[in-house]
């Protein structure tokens, strides 16, 4: 019994030793895996940029009155949420100060707070547009404002010059003062005038004042006048009223003559 379980003793290692062999050989010969390689997570949307409308407005100038009008009416509230809380942006034509000192009729002294408040809104556009997109909104018809009901505004691009029409205005963007999604400010040359306001009795706009007719120049002395601009040869009356003088004294003369020989006959 005993020579026979050293046989199977041995005939069990030498199984168990294969065993073993082939494992390790195996993971040896197995290729390593290789993880791919993670792609980079997009970045972020950069956020859009805050803008202080009244920081902007007082650096940008000379928009002061403008800006009292919008913090007065606290339309700038209306203006800045806008700008900062919605995706649609906002367009807004500001005037200079000189538009506001020019502007005698009609007056801004006379309307009432709700009005006044209308047309500041009236110089706001609830949504961000490019200068290159008046384009296509001078082929839209008229834009509403954020006055609302009828006070809109009508727009067309001249060779590139953005003008603005509101009935009692017409007027043209003459410089960009901020542009940059979603915020548009843009300056204009006249305070914006609804007719929902001052009504649709506009006065004609005056014609230009013609210009002064230029006289023709004098003639110019020709060469040989004297100081005086008389030229050294008498003209044709002077000499025909010198031979009716020396005929009248010689006519004179002779009726003298015959009076004498008629005393002396």
């Amino acid at each position: 019994m005993k020579n026979m379980e050293v046989p199977m003793i041995f005939m069990v290692s030498c199984t168990l030793l294969l065993l073993c062999s082939s494992s390790a050989y195996a993971q040896t010969a197995k290729s390593p895996s290789i993880s791919p390689t993670p792609s980079p997570a997009p970045a972020p949307a950069p956020a859009p940029e805050h803008v202080n409308l009244t920081d902007l407005l007082t650096v940008a100038g000379p928009f002061h009155t403008f800006l009292s009008y919008l913090e007065s009416t606290k339309v700038i509230d209306t203006f800045q949420n806008q700008a900062n809380n919605t995706e649609e942006g906002i367009t807004i034509f500001v005037p200079k100060d000189g538009a506001f000192s020019s502007l005698k009729k009609p007056s801004l002294s006379n309307l009432t707070k709700d009005q006044l408040k209308s047309l500041i809104l009236f110089h706001g556009l609830p949504h961000y547009y490019s200068l290159a997109e008046f384009k296509n909104l001078s082929e839209s018809g008229p834009v509403p404002t954020f006055a609302g009901g009828q006070y809109t505004l009508n727009f067309s691009d001249v060779s590139g010059t953005v003008n603005i029409g509101s009935g009692w205005t017409n007027t043209k963007v003459s410089s960009s003062v901020h542009s940059t999604d979603p915020v548009a400010v843009y300056q204009v040359d006249k305070v914006l005038l609804p007719e929902a306001i001052f009504g649709t009795d506009i006065p004609p706009t005056p014609a230009p004042a013609p210009s002064p007719d230029i006289s023709p120049a004098a003639d110019t002395p020709s060469e040989g006048t004297n100081g005086e601009g008389s030229s050294p040869t008498s003209p044709p009356g002077k000499s025909n009223s010198y031979r009716m003088i020396n005929w009248g004294i010689w006519s004179h003369l002779v009726l003298a003559l015959s009076g004498v020989l008629v005393f002396f006959l």
